[in-house]
């Protein structure tokens, strides 16, 4: 919805989305350092949080050899622009290490859309995404395919201390991501005019139930709809 939002979208649902990234190979996990983070939260949301585990699946492989080769070639392949304009998936690559960052800003798709870099700094896509009224971000507490899961709710990995090793630093909660705190594309505003909502799931990736999925849907999108057919209903016709 940042880069056209016409007709304007009133509350947009991410199940899972990567929203800031996929920032390792699937199966390539890092040692999970959640514990560590804190994510901005309505407090029904911490307390079905606190009721779950925030671990990866034990049998993830660490990223080290084959996987550190497995990051680089991706890294190498992605950032171009011709795989940029061909494959989706590589639009959500963001290698998190800090040598890899200049390549980010210049070829990804994702950069743009968030305004990262020297380079992007589209304010329309500022205005699009102040149009919606309401974001609802879910995170599966066990997933296994988005690093850092911690992403479907606006984490990033931290690149700056312990020797900027990305994979071995605690992954940074919302507000304390550059995309937060420089406001690039309009989520701060979106946070403090109480637009966004984080919800959590105990699973992998879309493993959610059904249950949920209808919690989701009657709490933020059906009563949406029933508001409008109310307002419509009810609505006093312009006399001339």
């Amino acid at each position: 919805n940042r880069r056209y939002n016409t007709p304007t979208v009133h509350t947009f649902l991410s199940i899972n989305g990567v929203n800031a990234g996929e920032g390792t190979v699937p199966g390539c996990f890092p040692k999970d350092n959640s514990n560590n983070s804190k994510k901005e939260e309505d407090e029904e949301s911490v307390q079905r949080r606190e009721t779950t585990t925030s671990s990866y699946p034990s049998n993830h492989l660490q990223v080290n050899g084959i996987c550190d080769l497995l990051v680089e070639q991706a890294s190498r392949r992605a950032y171009t622009e011709f795989v940029q304009e061909h494959s989706f998936q590589a639009n959500y690559w963001r290698d998190p290490r800090t040598k890899e960052l200049d390549s980010y800003h210049k070829y990804s798709q994702l950069a743009r859309w968030n305004n990262e870099g020297p380079n992007n700094n589209n304010q329309t896509l500022n205005e699009n995404y102040s149009k919606t009224s309401k974001f609802i971000w879910v995170m599966a507490t066990q997933d296994s395919m988005v690093w850092p899961k911690e992403g479907e709710h606006w984490g990033c990995p931290d690149s700056t201390s312990n020797g900027g090793d990305p994979f071995q630093n605690k992954i940074l909660p919302i507000k304390e991501c550059e995309w937060y705190q420089k406001d690039l594309f309009g989520l701060k505003t979106a946070q403090e005019m109480g637009k966004n909502v984080f919800e959590t799931f105990s699973g992998d990736h879309l493993r959610f139930s059904m249950e949920e999925f209808d919690r989701w849907v009657k709490s933020y999108l059906k009563n949406h709809q029933n508001q409008e057919h109310r307002e419509e209903e009810y609505s006093i016709p312009k006399i001339d």
